[in-house]
């Protein structure tokens, strides 16, 4: 799936707020077309991480991108009060003015083309984003994220607050976008199931790296145990082939 080139480097990263260290000690490669899961309990540094990545807080360490890294955020959800006057079309317009380019990434997340070659996007480009479901939601900012023609994807937690089955269309999405030429894609997540099915590679954190590697191998019981603590309860994925 690689070219064995990296397209992302961390070296020794540390972040901390107030001399009070939040994570320590992280290192890893990316290589150019892979995807990356990051586990790890609530407080673990996981969001802390994408903010370190994205270069928006202080850090100590070191983080190298590719010199033809182009990344696209697609945050965990998007608090949108009921009444703002917001379409979804002014939305993707603060980004991209160009229709054609609009109904594009629309199709490529889902909103599909009907066979007269009408698009049945109309009705959710004229849906204020207020009224979106979760998961259309979930498609609107990953089309958002996808309008610069990134070649690495961030997701938060890609299903939070999303319905079982608007959980399987989103992972259903993932999965399509990772047959892209040229897309390299590093998501959060909670479930096992879906961190086995889906990435190349695993990072465990809490607050310094536990472990990384393909899932099969650098996830076991006793990763587990130091990550979450003896009770284990990951969220359960109901797993069907896409």
């Amino acid at each position: 799936m690689s070219d064995g080139a990296n397209i992302l480097s961390v070296e020794n990263l540390k972040v901390e707020f107030d001399n009070h260290v939040i994570l320590n000690g992280i290192s890893f490669d990316i290589k150019r077309d892979d995807t990356l899961a990051i586990i790890g309990p609530n407080g673990a540094g996981k969001s802390v991480l994408f903010r370190a990545l994205l270069g928006l807080i202080p850090y100590f360490g070191k983080i190298t991108w590719a010199a033809d890294a182009k990344i696209g955020y697609v945050p965990q959800k998007l608090s949108v009060a009921k009444d703002l006057p917001l379409t979804v079309n002014e939305f993707l317009k603060f980004k991209e003015k160009s229709d054609q380019k609009i109904h594009e990434v629309l199709e490529e997340v889902g909103f599909q083309k009907e066979a007269n070659h009408v698009h049945n996007d109309a009705r959710v480009l004229k849906t204020r984003m207020g009224d979106l479901s979760g998961g259309e939601m979930q498609r609107v900012l990953i089309a958002y994220a996808l309008l610069n023609n990134p070649n690495i994807l961030l997701f938060d937690e890609p299903t939070a607050g999303v319905d079982v089955a608007g959980e399987e269309t989103i992972y259903s999405l993932i999965h399509k976008l990772q047959a892209k030429a040229d897309l390299t894609i590093i998501f959060i997540s909670h479930e096992l199931q879906v961190v086995n099915k889906y990435a190349n590679n695993v990072l465990c954190l809490n607050r310094e790296m536990v472990c990384f590697g393909p899932p099969q191998t650098a996830i076991d019981r006793e990763i587990l145990n130091k990550m979450y603590g003896e009770e284990v309860h990951l969220y359960k994925h109901h797993d069907h082939d896409h």
